[in-house]
């Protein structure tokens, strides 16, 4: 036969498009319009349907950015229609390429009940009325505004109420009554599938070669003038090679219907409250229509939006919930950030998820779903395991930059060892629409394909909402079971990891970080949304120290609901395009605002406990707030009277020489040049230098930082190649207050400036920098560099509850693309002797590390990257004032790392009062940490202790308890009872191992 593919594809793929989508909706009539434009904010449904309305003509214009606007749309179904299934389709101005990213509404009945959500891949409505009957619904348009639009990435300021345009953005096209036709809709789906199924098969292969053949006839069937009437004919030519079952060793995928509904991003937070709603009301809609449809969504605050916000909805999700087909997945309160947030938050991440979801619905999540986190921390896979987890799902890693991920499903390894089988969907998407490319892609990709054959595929628009079709449920059925494809089915996923593992007997490991080389970007940009989340984890942490010694010693009440709800505000802000810094400027404005509301709440917390725990008196206290010792009488969480006077160790000193400022006490000798550069730092221990001679530190550096895309969340390896040193100096002086040695640089450049003040401080082995900067670039990157004398194989970075270790050479592509890499609240250089330095910080996440060679001498820099100026998706993202506290450790090793780190960060409280305040808890043995002390979650008024072992070693020692008490047994990290649990005060610690404690009060 000659060959007639193309010509096939091509008829196909006219006829599709011209002729059979537009027969779905057979015959139109117009519906009468009203509508009233809101001026403010959204309004409750009932009173969006008690509006006073005018009329609206189609064709009109509507909608400024962040605005709503109600219609009341009324017609009557003709007489002539009857028997006829009929549907209201209603065009707002959609974009189909813009689903989840644009105009949206959420369609009610005149009782206010929702019906389900309109977007640009769902653009009808069912009608219920017979013929002669009349229609009436309302419709709640939210005009947000495409902000990531065809050409990406433009700087705009429509990502802020305060600062977008008046004018109306969408143009409505039409809403009609329409008869739908439910055998052409079929039909194309028929013809849909097969013509993307062989496109994915080899050419002249038989099963193509059928399938275009049955595309002819069938073609050949269909009248084009009558398609309603000759849609049966034609779909019956097709249906032999529909029913063509699929071979035996088909890729099975497990679909669950899905929207990944970012909390915030290109919105605020307000605007996904009714993303969620609009959403979840097509969904149960979807899950009514079609049976064998189940529907998946993460997020408990998302649950807890539409409890409080949408009650409506809310029935219709619980009913559905109760049913078992809309599925509560991942167990956390949001899709976090894992690589910034504290171990503590992680924990309560977990803890304040679950307990919403057994509370409402009496269920737990088997895994933690996190499709698009930047990246994840080695500590994930212990603290999962720990919270009573069984397997993680992700997605992100696909986005690699340079090397190709090499496992789908595998155990992933943490920093203590622990692991948990993990799942990448080879689909390479968390929004997929189960399209023939993408079907194919699974079977293809799927790394495991020897030895296993399931692979999961999340379905539905997502990112801004929309959720699955009724085309993609018609597209799972014909793929259930179809020759030349993988065989696609809806499934939970607790199931599916449940087969997986069960097939996998023997999964290939994968130990460390899931370090993503792509938005390495996001450990930077938003300072202020960092800095103040660190501080509120602090704040938070403190404040249950201190309320729970109260209550335990005093008898005062612990506020549980005023915690929970403070920690449920730090937890929505960890979202992964919050805490990262990729939303827009209205969401990092009450980001602030809101993180700010948190850490003054938790101080009134802490300050009316500690006022309970020291009395009236004159004597001058010091609450401790961590169990690391910091100066010689302080007692670690709990208080010590302190001398007024004399701190009991030799003042700092600091000497004009001729190459610039000596500051020095017993520990340290640190030289700082005349342009405010450290160009020595000498531990007097051992006389070692720190500071490579002719390599100076402490040197502020400007980069040109303009990525190839994704501004907000990319760094490119290039931004290497333009540096400016910043080393003039607008004035310099010098002060020794109280013992305390300091040196203040004023640094101009450019737009902006730069305060620091050079702190040595009595007995310490830190060298403070407080860095007051006023920043006004646009596209720069600043980083503060610490050239180092030292010959350091590796960095050791701080991630929760321990450190990760990573080389400092790029022998392989893995390590090359790790060119900016994370930390909490210290990374440390050391030699293979154990000396080492290390920098530690009150604020920031991101250094990268390079080793030198110069004739026989090793160097390794270090340099901390403190602000950002991207331009999209806020034009002025870090503009104004940032407070950045750096130390720089002389002499360190993983265990004064740690300790110093903590100490910058957990700050002694100085307060009057009668009497020293005992510990709860206190803690002995070499690496042990206490991470937190508080009251149960069951509000039983037990104690909760959490220790970790922070040095990477095997760790023994004892839990002292200063409390009458009648156990002490350990739980899980979200305070469940274990089978096996150890009871008693004496520790024995793994590496990195974290417990979970309950005192029995």
């Amino acid at each position: 036969m000659h060959e007639e593919t193309s010509l096939t594809v091509g008829r196909v793929t006219r006829v599709l498009a011209e002729r059979v989508r537009p027969a779905i909706h057979s015959t139109r009539v117009p519906l009468q319009i009203a509508s009233h434009s809101l001026p403010g904010e959204p309004i409750a449904p009932a009173e969006g349907l008690a509006l006073d309305y005018e009329p609206f003509a189609a064709g009109g214009m509507w909608g400024p950015a962040w605005g709503t606007t109600w219609f009341r749309v009324r017609g009557e179904v003709p007489a002539q229609w009857a028997g006829k299934k009929v549907e209201a389709l209603i065009d707002l101005g959609f974009d189909v390429n813009m689903t989840g990213f644009q105009c949206e509404a959420l369609a009610y009945r005149p009782d206010a009940t929702p019906i389900k959500s309109l977007n640009p891949r769902n653009q009808w409505l069912p009608v219920d009325a017979e013929a002669g009957g009349s229609v009436e619904f309302y419709l709640e348009g939210a005009s947000n505004p495409v902000l990531l639009d065809y050409h990406p990435f433009l700087p705009t300021q429509e990502g802020d109420v305060l600062t977008s345009s008046p004018e109306p953005l969408y143009r409505v096209r039409h809403m009609d009554l329409a008869v739908f036709e439910p055998e052409v809709f079929e039909l194309s789906l028929d013809l849909e599938v097969l013509l993307e199924l062989q496109g994915e098969l080899p050419e002249t292969s038989p099963r193509r070669m059928r399938v275009l053949q049955a595309l002819d006839d069938a073609l050949d069937a269909l009248d084009l003038q009558r398609i309603v009437e000759t849609a049966s004919d034609a779909r019956a030519r097709l249906a032999g090679v529909l029913a063509s079952p699929a071979e035996e060793s088909a890729h099975r995928i497990a679909a669950i219907g899905h929207a990944h509904i970012d909390s915030a991003w290109l919105w605020p937070v307000r605007e996904t409250i009714r993303k969620v709603a609009r959403t979840t009301s097509s969904m149960t809609a979807l899950l009514e229509d079609d049976p064998d449809f189940r529907y998946g969504m993460s997020s408990a605050q998302q649950y807890a939006w539409i409890k409080q916000h949408r009650p409506e909805v809310w029935e219709r999700v619980r009913v559905a919930v109760a049913e078992g087909r809309f599925v509560p997945l991942g167990g956390m309160w949001v899709e976090s950030d894992t690589v910034m947030p504290t171990g503590e938050s992680l924990v309560r991440q977990f803890a304040y998820g679950q307990r919403f979801f057994e509370r409402e619905f009496g269920i737990r999540s088997k895994g933690v779903w996190l499709p698009d986190s930047f990246g994840y921390s080695p500590a994930l896979p212990q603290l999962m395991r720990r919270a009573g987890f069984e397997w993680f799902f992700t997605q992100k890693i696909s986005w690699n930059q340079r090397n190709v991920f090499p496992h789908h499903s595998f155990l992933w390894e943490g920093i203590d060892g622990s692991r948990m089988f993990t799942h990448f969907p080879p689909m390479d998407t968390y929004n997929a629409q189960l399209s023939g490319p993408e079907v194919a892609k699974a079977s293809r990709q799927f790394k495991e394909n020897r030895v296993a054959s399931m692979s999961i595929a999340p379905v539905g628009w997502g990112d801004g909402g929309g959720g699955t079709t009724r085309e993609m449920t018609g597209k799972a059925a014909r793929l259930a079971d179809l020759e030349g494809s993988a065989k696609v089915e809806w499934k939970h996923p607790d199931a599916f990891f449940t087969e997986a593992r069960a097939e996998l007997t023997d999964p290939a490991v994968w130990v460390g970080e899931l370090y993503l080389e792509l938005h390495r970007g996001t450990l930077t940009s938003q300072h202020a949304t960092k800095a103040l989340h660190r501080w509120a984890e602090q704040a938070l942490i403190e404040a249950e120290l201190w309320a729970a010694t109260a209550a335990v010693q005093r008898g005062t009440a612990y506020d549980y609901d005023t915690f929970d709800r403070l920690w449920q505000v730090v937890l929505l802000h960890e979202f992964h395009d919050i805490l990262p810094g990729t939303s827009i400027a209205w969401v990092h404005r009450e980001a602030v605002e809101a993180l700010g509301d948190v850490i003054s709440d938790a101080e009134d917390l802490s300050a009316a406990a500690l006022g309970a725990l020291a009395g009236e008196g004159d004597r001058l206290l010091r609450f401790t707030p961590s169990s690391v010792r910091g100066a010689s009488d302080d007692r670690p969480l709990g208080a010590t009277a302190v001398s007024e006077t004399d701190s009991g160790h030799a003042p700092a000193t600091l000497t004009e020489q001729a190459d610039g400022f000596v500051l020095a006490n017993d520990l340290v000798t640190v030289t700082v040049s005349h342009d405010g550069l450290i160009v020595s730092a000498i531990d007097k221990a051992t006389g070692r230098e720190t500071i490579p001679a002719g390599s100076p530190a402490n040197l502020f550096q400007l980069h040109q930082d303009f990525p190839n895309m994704w501004d907000a969340w990319d760094i490119d390896r290039y931004y290497r190649n333009r540096v400016e040193d910043l080393t003039a100096v607008s004035s310099i002086d010098t002060s020794v207050v109280n013992g305390v040695a300091s040196v203040i640089v004023r640094r101009e450049f450019s737009q902006s400036s730069i305060e620091q003040t050079i702190i040595l401080r009595p007995d310490s082995r830190t060298v403070l920098l407080l860095n007051d900067i006023d920043w006004h670039e646009t596209e720069k990157l600043l980083k503060l560099a610490f050239p180092l004398d030292l010959f350091a194989r590796e960095t050791l970075a701080e991630t929760q509850f321990g450190f990760q270790r990573r080389v400092t050479h790029v022998n392989t592509s893995w390590e090359a693309a790790k060119f900016e890499t994370s930390m909490h609240r210290f990374v440390l250089a050391q030699e293979d002797d154990g000396f080492g330095a290390a920098l530690v910080n009150d604020s920031i996440y991101g250094y990268d590390t390079s080793r030198d060679v110069d004739g026989d001498d090793v160097t390794t820099t270090i340099r901390l990257s403190l602000l950002r100026a991207p331009r999209f998706p806020d034009p002025e993202t870090d503009h104004g004032a940032h407070q950045i506290e750096v130390g720089f450790v002389i002499g360190a090793d993983a265990a004064i790392a740690t300790a110093e780190g903590i100490r910058l960060n957990a700050i002694p409280t100085l307060m009057r009062g009668a009497h020293e305040v005992e510990p709860l808890v206190a803690v002995s043995g070499e690496g042990i940490v206490v991470s937190s002390v508080k009251l149960a979650d069951d509000r039983s008024g037990d104690v909760i202790v959490r220790v970790y072992e922070s040095l990477g070693h095997r760790a023994r020692g004892i839990l002292s308890v200063g409390f009458a008490h009648s156990d002490i047994r350990e739980v899980s990290l979200i305070e469940d009872d274990l089978d096996d649990a150890r009871v008693g005060g004496e520790l024995a610690l793994r590496p990195f191992e974290v417990r979970t404690l309950r005192i029995v009060r």
